[in-house]
């Protein structure tokens, strides 16, 4: 529970973005560095209740939105708010990444003042070309991981150039914002069209020749779950490990459907050694490159998941 929620809480429905920006505190992070998530859950920045689950969500990473959804009034809040969960989740074991918006629509003023709250990863939305993506890096901190929504038709050309630096680590598909900029009908967008599968392999292909993790689309019909599922089947069928989700149901089936328990039975125990090593040490509480914060809930988590499957 944020400690000072009340405070925040007032703050932000009376609208005082003076006092709410004095509730902002830098705070060093430990940054989760976790590459193997599934389910990527999107958050709106402006709406409190749905920061507030942040803790309690099934999702491997979490999308704090400051883009689509986040009127331009509210926007200024939103960031505030955002920089405000960002402290007091001084380490999390979801992965935290802040969707700013459109370079040009203030993305990079909101990138330099999130630099001192030390999100995980930044997601830029409508790139388009490479010396947009190299101008982030003379503004963004050399600790945060940069991610690119891939969502218009420049971006779908460009797409395998676009991993100038090794901090790049992450590709989004905005299905319906590439078909508008390309001038198609989202009416297509079905799961037995040509266009359709062609743009999915092309995205996963390219992707990972390049060394990026595809997340695929977000399906915005959250109340269709039986449809959801079947597009996670067929993009799990396609290669894909990784999904978009706006609702806690589809959360729970991309961590049904992607689940892996090869690959988890081998991530906790090599969690588990590396905890029990740092404890002979007198540490319970460090960062791994790979797997972000390991302390002892996490490692109580990774025997859970060893004595499901014993």
């Amino acid at each position: 529970m944020l400690s000072n929620f009340e405070e925040v809480k007032a703050a932000y429905e009376s609208r005082d973005l003076v006092k709410l920006d004095e509730l902002a505190v830098p705070t060093y992070r430990k940054l989760n560095r976790r590459k193997d998530f599934r389910s990527v859950l999107m958050l709106s920045c402006n709406n409190l209740d749905h920061l507030m689950k942040i803790d309690s969500v099934e999702a491997d990473c979490i999308i704090l939105n400051l883009e689509d959804g986040v009127s331009r009034e509210d926007k200024p809040f939103g960031l505030v708010l955002c920089a405000i969960f960002l402290s007091h989740h001084k380490h999390c074991d979801k992965k935290l990444v802040v969707r700013v918006n459109a370079l040009k629509e203030g993305g990079f003023e909101e990138i330099a003042y999130l630099n001192q709250f030390m999100p995980d990863a930044i997601r830029v939305p409508k790139i388009r070309e490479v010396k947009e993506v190299e101008s982030v890096y003379e503004l963004l901190d050399e600790k945060t991981e940069l991610h690119l929504s891939i969502e218009t038709s420049d971006a779908w050309k460009n797409l395998s150039l676009l991993k100038v630096d090794k901090r790049i680590t992450t590709f989004y598909l905005g299905i319906l914002d590439l078909f508008a900029d390309m001038k198609l009908p989202q009416s297509l967008i079905r799961s037995d069209n040509p266009t359709v599968l062609y743009i999915l392999s092309h995205f996963l292909v390219t992707c990972r020749i390049i060394g990026v993790r595809p997340v695929s689309f977000v399906y915005q019909e959250f109340k269709n779950l039986d449809e959801f599922r079947e597009w996670l089947y067929l993009e799990k069928n396609m290669g894909y490990d990784a999904k978009g989700c706006i609702s806690p149901d589809q959360v729970s089936i991309v961590n049904e459907v992607l689940a892996d328990e090869e690959r988890e039975i081998v991530r906790a125990k090599t969690i588990i050694k590396l905890f029990e090593l740092k404890r002979e040490e007198g540490i319970t509480g460090f960062e791994d490159e790979e797997f972000g914060f390991i302390d002892e809930p996490i490692y109580k988590g990774a025997l859970a998941i060893l004595n499901k499957n014993s």
